[in-house]
């Protein structure tokens, strides 16, 4: 079939009758599919069901180090599990504080202290008169509610396929000193799936800002979630090109076992310089006493190494890899070519970002959740929740099963496709 711009008048309003007559049979059916977030699925969880086994009351409960994990101490995190979590991201255990169970929470705590307290010796942002933050779209709303929370200022700069659009970012930085940081997702970002290239992280470690405490909050959610075996993103460790560039303090990494274990009860870290986990361990020292060390060394005994971890992520992709074909079968047979809508095709992660044509998303979304089918809302993936264009829709295929992924994009295609004739019957009036 042609490009549905290329159709007349009378061929439209004939598509309309039978697009609306299968809407209304889909309405019948009673789905219930959510397809809003990237919650692990049951049988994700169901895989690590052993991890429960792995300390039981007869278990030697010390760290390597000889640290009782049952009781006080150990404020930063037991050596084996900052090592761990230190491969995982590919830097040194000495560059890691490991934390609780998600690492959205230390990006919290990371923006609250910069606020209260500054950012090394710097003006608390609470006691400025503008604060700003670099947030390339579309991306992690979580992200973007730590900032409005705050009121952070927000500025947007378009992702592109090898990262934010560079030009704009070492621009802004150096001409805006009230610019103090910017969100990244480097590895298979939330929701295009698109891994930053060699050059945009060579030149985000070499920013100039002209703000000193400027930060790169680099959120490596997906650093060990690829899809394929044949096919894997990689990306340059960031702190060490940091360093090489005279910026050794610019950067904070964050990394979770959130979706590699329980999501609900992994375990976080973030990365970073000696001089900024210092300033973060005086402020730990007030705040806790110390995160779950039990669940750190829990961890460490069921993988033991990242080798451990790398064999456990290829049984996710074999449980995920299946969900994102379902997807985007039905995405390339029924959407291609009627220029009614383009979308990514990741190597890993946990999403697949759909642009709808401008000012059809909300009604997408509310069409798909009227016929039974719950998407991330749309303009979530933009700061304040405003997508100027009303085009992107992020799509979540891990919680339900390959088939009900089948069904769920089945409904999304003919929602996109009523949504997308109805606009074009709207501008030919």
């Amino acid at each position: 079939m042609k490009a549905y711009q290329e159709l007349s008048k009378e061929e439209l309003l004939a598509l309309k009758a039978e697009l609306d007559a299968a809407y209304q049979d889909a309405k019948g059916k009673g789905l219930k599919l959510d397809m809003s977030r990237g919650k692990p699925a049951a049988s994700q969880l169901d895989m690590t069901m052993d991890f429960m086994d792995v300390l039981d009351s007869q278990s030697n409960m010390k760290t390597e180090d000889g640290v009782d994990v049952r009781n006080y101490g150990g404020l930063d995190g037991i050596p084996e599990a900052k090592k761990l979590m230190g491969d995982i991201m590919g830097v040194s255990p000495e560059n890691v504080i490991v934390c609780g169970n998600a690492s959205l929470n230390i990006m919290y705590d990371t923006i609250s202290r910069s606020m209260t307290h500054g950012v090394l010796g710097s003006t608390p942002w609470c006691k400025l008169d503008q604060v700003k933050f670099l947030c390339p779209v579309p991306g992690y709303d979580r992200h973007f509610a730590i900032t409005q929370h705050f009121g952070i200022e927000m500025i947007t700069v378009p992702m592109t396929f090898e990262g934010p659009d560079m030009d704009m970012v070492e621009r802004l930085v150096a001409e805006d000193a009230s610019i103090k940081g910017i969100w990244c997702v480097p590895k298979y970002s939330n929701p295009q799936g698109y891994s930053y290239s060699d050059e945009t992280v060579r030149r985000m470690a070499a920013l100039k800002p002209a703000a000193e405490d400027f930060r790169i909050f680099w959120d490596n959610a997906y650093a060990i979630h690829h899809l394929y075996d044949e096919i894997q993103d990689e990306i340059l460790e960031i702190l060490g090109e940091c360093e090489k560039a005279g910026n050794p303090d610019m950067v904070y990494e964050f990394c979770s076992t959130s979706k590699v274990t329980f999501a609900g009860s992994g375990i976080s870290a973030i990365a970073s310089s000696k001089a900024n986990l210092d300033a973060m361990r005086k402020s730990m020292t007030i705040q806790t006493i110390g995160y779950d060390k039990i669940n750190q060394l829990r961890h460490v005994r069921y993988f033991k190494d990242i080798e451990g971890i790398k064999a456990h992520m290829k049984k996710h992709a074999d449980l995920m890899r299946p969900k994102f074909q379902a997807v985007l079968k039905v995405l390339n047979e029924e959407l291609s070519g009627l220029g009614i809508g383009e979308w990514t095709d990741p190597n890993g992660g946990y999403f697949i970002s759909f642009d709808a044509m401008e000012g059809c998303a909300k009604a997408i979304v509310a069409k798909c959740k009227e016929a039974g089918v719950t998407l991330t809302g749309a303009g979530a993936t933009y700061p304040y929740g405003v997508d100027p264009k009303d085009s992107n829709i992020r799509i979540a295929p891990s919680f339900p099963t390959p088939e009900e992924m089948a069904m769920a994009t089945d409904l999304f295609v003919l929602c996109v496709k009523l949504v997308s004739v109805e606009k074009l019957l709207e501008s030919r009036k």
